[in-house]
């Protein structure tokens, strides 16, 4: 899988191709625990110093450090997936998603945001993806404050996208499935061609549905250009919402009717109500102002301009628990986690979180 890749189940990649795409992609690698490095050519395979790495190889009785990848285990997962701990694990299948990067001057996956374990040491590409139910473990029992600084630390630090990329990307994540050749746009619901995306009237282009005033980000890479809340839409019509806070009422807007907007405020249609208000709750959990990152807040205002805020918190609630999550928008947030960014949106995941933490 790659950033170009399509939105169906790929087959994870093996330790040698994992090896050999050593980029910086976020990918899933496949293969059996071999030990756990402690330097660039040693694996130990007993008495585990810690719970912080492990190696992988195609083969369980793989001895060669060259021919095995090795796999930086976040705190999240260490309790799960650290050999010190859980030394069982020597020689069953794993699949790890994460960053094809180096570690110990060795080849690796780094920033992991996903562990599974593989029954029986085989996966059927074509399986619906895992419950992720690991993904989350570190925010179990936790509510408020606590439970939105455990869901950031899951999700942050995610593969980023030039902005560029943002067109193929939308081709694949907003995919029409009844049509592979067309987009579904957002506050329209129309069904359009992939290819005509630009700037000219009836083209469609990338809306930020946290618009990118509302802490002044622009399109950098991050905030600007994170998928969860990018969305294709009508030229004219996302010019129309331009940086509007989110309440109900106004005008029908007439391109798109069931939008209402007025002089603060945008009302999207019935339909994805629950989405916009989940790709809100994401961005204010994902930008919490560490890394030199902005903190992107949800208050209950309209008017919030150039301010790092938006609102309005107790309507975005109502269109969440009014218009719950649907297939397509599981669908989407599953291509985001395999095929780009490496993370979750976890409102989608678990909608009772919204209601946890505000």
């Amino acid at each position: 899988m790659s950033a170009a890749g399509s939105g169906t189940w790929n087959s994870p990649f093996t330790v040698s191709q994992a090896n050999a795409n050593q980029n910086g992609s976020t990918q899933t690698v496949e293969g059996y625990v071999v030990g756990q490095p402690t330097a660039t050519n040693t694996v130990v395979t007993s008495n585990f110093p810690n719970d912080y790495a492990l190696a992988l190889a195609d083969s369980p009785s793989e001895t060669s450090p060259s021919n095995m990848i090795y796999v930086q285990i976040p705190s999240s997962f260490r309790s799960g997936y650290g050999l010190k701990s859980n030394p069982d694990l020597m020689e069953k299948k794993l699949k790890v998603t994460g960053s094809l990067t180096a570690y110990f001057s060795h080849s690796g996956v780094r920033d992991a945001s996903a562990f599974e374990g593989v029954d029986g040491g085989t996966t059927d590409p074509t399986d619906p993806p895992p419950s992720y139910g690991e993904y989350y473990s570190s925010a179990e029992g936790k509510t408020g404050s606590e439970l939105k600084q455990a869901l950031h630390n899951i999700i942050d630090d995610h593969q980023t996208l030039s902005y560029s990329a943002v067109w193929d990307a939308l081709r694949n994540t907003d995919e029409d499935p009844a049509n592979s050749n067309n987009v579904l746009l957002l506050y329209t619901g129309r069904s359009q061609s992939k290819d005509t995306n630009g700037g000219g009237v009836d083209d469609w282009n990338r809306e930020h549905v946290w618009a990118k005033s509302h802490g002044d980000f622009g399109t950098t890479q991050g905030p600007g250009t994170d998928l969860h809340h990018l969305r294709p839409t009508d030229v004219t019509v996302n010019s129309s919402r331009g940086n509007l806070d989110f309440d109900n009422g106004g005008s029908q807007h007439a391109e798109a009717p069931g939008n209402y907007y007025d002089h603060d405020s945008w009302e999207p249609r019935d339909e994805v109500k629950g989405d916009v208000a989940r790709m809100i709750f994401y961005m204010a959990v994902r930008y919490e102002g560490d890394s030199g990152e902005l903190d992107l807040e949800i208050n209950n205002n309209v008017n919030n301009g150039s301010a790092p805020y938006h609102g309005k918190l107790s309507v975005l609630l109502e269109w969440h628990a009014e218009d719950p999550v649907d297939a397509r928008e599981i669908r989407r947030n599953n291509i985001i986690f395999e095929n780009y960014q490496g993370n979750r949106n976890p409102f989608i995941d678990h909608p009772e979180f919204a209601e946890m933490i505000w």
